[in-house]
């Protein structure tokens, strides 16, 4: 028993279809075909947005006084004792 034969597959296929029938099972196919074309096409839209999200156009650097600053914490005065 190395795996499923064809016969078994077509049983399988023969209760799905007797479950779902075809017009869910056609629905459902054109609707995993869209989600993967989407799929596709967001990765398309990502990869040559990536460039530009790299490099923006106005970068903005926040520089904060850490002596001022009551929430900085310097990890280097600390020891353990």
């Amino acid at each position: 028993m190395g795996g499923l034969s064809w016969i078994h597959w077509v049983v399988v296929l023969v209760i799905v279809v007797l479950i779902f029938g075809t017009k869910k099972l056609k629905n459902l196919g054109s609707d995993l075909g869209g989600a993967v074309k989407g799929f596709k096409d967001g990765m398309k839209d990502g990869a040559s947005g990536d460039a530009n999200a790299a490099a923006p156009a106005n970068p903005q650097q926040v520089t904060v006084n850490k002596a001022q600053d009551p929430n900085t914490v310097d990890v280097d005065a600390k020891t353990k004792s």
